[in-house]
C-alpha cells in the first residue's frame, strides 16, 4: 500500500523547491539579463527585471573587439585534455587501488586523501620554480600538467568506489572467455561503469575550466590565456564593463550546459553508484 504525504506537506516540499530553485537560478539570469541590457539601461536609476530594449551589442563586442574566441579555444583545449587524461590514469589507478591487495595500499589512500585537505594556493611558488627550471612557464602543456596533477587523486579515489561496487565475478567471468586484464577492464567494466566515468569526467571538465589562480599566475602570453583570466580584463583601474563581462561570463556556460545537459541522467547515478558495493 502506497502511503501519500498529506496534501499541505506536499504543497509545502513544492515551495521550498520553488524558492531554492529561485534562489539558485537567480544569479544566472540576472547575469543574462545585464548581458542582453543596452549600455545606458545598465546605468539607469529604475531596476527592470526584463530588457526594455534587448540587444546583443555586448556579444558582438566580446567576440569582435576582444581576444575572448582564442581564451575560449585555450580552456576548451585545456579542460579537454585534462579530462581525457585524468580519466585514463584514474580508472587504472582506481582499478590498482580496488582490486589488488599490496603493501602501502592504505597509505596510498590516505595519501590521496591528503593531499586534498590543502588549498592549491600553497602550491603555487613551489610549481612556479620547478616550471622555470623545466621551461614549462607560459605554456597550455605546463597548465595541463597542474590540472592533471590536481585533480587524480580525487578521481583516484572516485574510480576505485565505482571499480568495487562491481561485483570481481563479473570480470573473473572475461577472464575465463579468454580476455586479458586489460581487455576486462575495456570490454566489461568500464562500459558498466559508464554512469561513474561521466561524473568523473563531469568533475574534472568543471575544476580545469573554471580554474583562475594558476592560470593568472603562469600564463602571461595574451594568446595563451583561458576563459577565467580573459574575464578580467573587462574590470580597469576606473571601471568595469559589467555589459560586456556579463555576456562573456554567459558564453563561458554555454560548454558546461552542454555537457550536463548530455550527461545529466548520468550524473546522479554515477554519483551514486560508488557508495554501495555489489
Amino acid at each position: 500500500m502506497i502511503h501519500r504525504r498529506p496534501a499541505w506537506q506536499r504543497v509545502g516540499r513544492g515551495l521550498g523547491l520553488l524558492c531554492f530553485l529561485v534562489f539558485a537560478l537567480f544569479p544566472l539570469y540576472w547575469m543574462v539579463l545585464t548581458s542582453l541590457k543596452p549600455t545606458q539601461e545598465l546605468f539607469s536609476h529604475n531596476i527592470n527585471y526584463w530588457p526594455l530594449n534587448p540587444s546583443l551589442q555586448h556579444y558582438l563586442g566580446v567576440l569582435r573587439r576582444t581576444s575572448f574566441p582564442v581564451y575560449f579555444r585555450n580552456s576548451l583545449l585545456v579542460a579537454g585534455i585534462t579530462s581525457l587524461t585524468v580519466l585514463v590514469i584514474s580508472i587504472f589507478g582506481g582499478y590498482a587501488i580496488a582490486r589488488f591487495r599490496f603493501k602501502g595500499r592504505q597509505a596510498s589512500l590516505m595519501i590521496l586523501l591528503a593531499t586534498q585537505m590543502f588549498p592549491g594556493v600553497i602550491l603555487v611558488s613551489p610549481i612556479f620554480i620547478l616550471f622555470a627550471k623545466m621551461h614549462l612557464l607560459n605554456t597550455l602543456v605546463g597548465l595541463i600538467l597542474i590540472y592533471v596533477t590536481l585533480n587524480i587523486p580525487f578521481a583516484v579515489f572516485l574510480m576505485r568506489g565505482y571499480f568495487e561496487s562491481v561485483p570481481v565475478e563479473i570480470e573473473e567471468a572475461a577472464h575465463i572467455d579468454g580476455c586479458s586484464r586489460v581487455a576486462a577492464i575495456w570490454r566489461v567494466l568500464v562500459p558498466s561503469l559508464w554512469p561513474g566515468l561521466v561524473a568523473t569526467i563531469v568533475f574534472v571538465f568543471t575544476a580545469a575550466w573554471s580554474e583562475m589562480i594558476f592560470a593568472i599566475m603562469f600564463i602571461n602570453s595574451e594568446g595563451l590565456k583561458t576563459v577565467p583570466v580573459g574575464l578580467t580584463m573587462f574590470v580597469s583601474k576606473f571601471n568595469v564593463d559589467w555589459g560586456m563581462m556579463m555576456a562573456a561570463a554567459t558564453l563561458a556556460l554555454i560548454p558546461v550546459a552542454i555537457l550536463f545537459g548530455f550527461i545529466q541522467r548520468y550524473l546522479v547515478q554515477g554519483l551514486t553508484m560508488g557508495a554501495v558495493k555489489g
